[in-house]
């Protein structure tokens, strides 16, 4: 089985390559722009010739959140373009498409986690361009998994964790908004999710079962704000720090964020039958691995 990765040298890519050990049924092609720009239709066309995959994991990406605001061309491009070529792609070659969404695409208006059914309404570039990649892709191809996230943080790759760790070594105090809820998402939970999807929907395709193609949110399990996310990683380090928390309207930013965007995952674990980490027992693996 031959499962083309796009975005290998980016945070989830690099998980994904840490776990592959785990699948040795699986032939992993590891593809990064140089080798495969997701944005130049004929460059997919020949890297999926030579190679021949039946799954792709499309984890190429611009996630420079603020940055895309005053750069929406480049974000629509990778965002939205690269996911319909991809798209096109995979149907030429009937390769089932895995590819990551985000919380992004909701306002933060809701008081409860948020279903794969709710109405978009994103507020920011990228959630915007991120949204256009999925419509792309469901109008283009059937044999897709769009799996949303958020808040992903691993031992690769810059990330919240990697960089309140930075700056706790730098300086005695911080502030972190407090009033932004959601929950954090370890890349490799996530990178191992995305095998199990493919696991299983390689299982029906042998079997001739109808697969359960479709959106679905994946994250760890817990509500906390940023605040508790990074006061939770210097309690996990035993870094004394002068933690402060703030409201968002202190820390402006270009690009507006969801005030909340808790993401209901009742269905990835009936689908799959996956039991999900709480995001602080997740967040201690990481950085053990760190270590």
């Amino acid at each position: 089985m031959v499962v083309l990765v796009t975005g290998a040298n980016g945070q989830l890519g690099q998980s994904i390559q840490s776990i592959a050990h785990k699948y040795p049924t699986i032939q992993f092609v590891y593809t990064d722009f140089q080798e495969m720009d997701i944005t130049n239709f004929e460059n997919c066309q020949s890297v999926f010739a030579t190679h021949k995959p039946q799954f792709c994991i499309n984890t190429a990406a611009y996630t420079a959140v603020d940055k895309a605001e005053s750069e929406p061309e480049k974000a629509h491009l990778i965002n939205a373009v690269g996911p319909e070529n991809l798209a096109k792609v995979c149907k030429e070659n009937n390769t089932i498409l895995l590819h990551i969404s985000t919380d992004f695409i909701f306002d933060g208006t809701s008081k409860i986690p948020y279903l794969e059914s709710d109405v978009p309404n994103p507020k920011s570039v990228y959630g915007q361009t991120k949204l256009d990649g999925e419509i792309a892709i469901q109008n283009n191809w059937d044999k897709h998994f769009i799996v949303r996230t958020s808040w992903v943080y691993s031992q690769f790759a810059n990330n919240f964790m990697k960089t309140m760790l930075r700056l706790a070594s730098e300086r005695d105090s911080l502030s972190v908004v407090n009033d932004q809820i959601g929950t954090p998402t370890n890349a490799v939970d996530l990178a191992e999710v995305l095998l199990k999807i493919i696991q299983s929907c390689h299982a029906e395709l042998v079997s001739a079962s109808p697969n359960n193609f479709g959106v679905y949110n994946f994250s760890n399990e817990g509500i906390c704000s940023w605040y508790d996310f990074a006061k939770e990683i210097f309690n996990q380090k035993s870094i004394a720090i002068n933690l402060s928390p703030i409201p968002t309207e202190s820390y402006p930013t270009p690009a507006t964020r969801p005030a909340y965007s808790v993401l209901d995952k009742t269905k990835i674990k009936a689908v799959f039958r996956i039991e999900i980490q709480d995001w602080k027992d997740s967040l201690k693996g990481c950085l053990k691995q760190l270590n």
